[in-house]
């Protein structure tokens, strides 16, 4: 990813795409509809905003103080990585066997803060591709730009997870079934992923 020497726009654009193809809304939306077929239309509107949101939430945070708060915990982006992706495959195994480990009081603020908001959204790559083009905005221009990327991508992730709602009128209960053991194997692929990456980079610093 070589930032260095681009303009503001050419450097809000990379921005976004990156954080756009990284974070992938379209991707997420099979998990997202697994995740909320039991809700009621509004509920489900709720908690896109909420994914969003949250996902904003841990973005900014990171690009503001990550690597502060990663040198204080002496945290490594691998061991972050590894723990993002043993939460999602913890996830995709109940979605997988059809399980719920939440209780229906707390469900609606666990789908959206884990696994949507993060580590699905705000994961790993996401972070620290934000860490790197905020080590690249030197100027007043390219920090607004850099703004309006991050800002962007989570408007597009909203409008994505919110749009798939009425994909849930048209499919019955069996068809839900299907969807969420779907979503349930890509999260598994995706978790395995990321572990097998924080493995990588544990390899590469010994």
């Amino acid at each position: 990813m070589n930032v260095g020497a681009t303009g503001t726009v050419t450097f809000a654009i990379q921005a976004f795409v990156t954080l756009f193809v990284i974070m992938d809304p379209p991707g997420a939306v099979p998990i997202f509809l697994a995740l909320v077929s039991d809700k009621t239309p509004k509920v489900r509107r709720r908690l896109a905003w909420q994914a969003a949101g949250v996902s904003l939430f841990v973005i900014a945070s990171f690009a503001i103080f990550g690597r502060f708060i990663l040198d204080y915990l002496n945290v490594s982006i691998q061991a972050l990585q590894a723990a993002g992706g043993l939460l999602l495959l913890l996830i995709s195994l109940e979605l997988l066997t059809g399980r719920d480990s939440g209780d229906s009081g707390n469900k609606d603020a666990n789908i959206a803060l884990v696994p949507l908001g993060t580590p699905l959204l705000a994961g790993p790559g996401a972070i620290v591709a934000t860490m790197i083009f905020v080590q690249h905005a030197h100027t007043p221009s390219r920090i607004t730009g850099l703004v309006i990327a991050v800002v962007a991508v989570h408007l597009a992730i909203a409008l994505a997870l919110l749009t798939s709602t009425s994909i849930l009128r048209l499919i019955r209960e069996a068809g839900i079934t299907l969807v969420a053991r779907i979503a349930g194997l890509l999260l598994a692929a995706i978790a395995v992923q990321m572990i097998v990456e924080a493995i990588k980079g544990f390899a590469a610093t010994w």
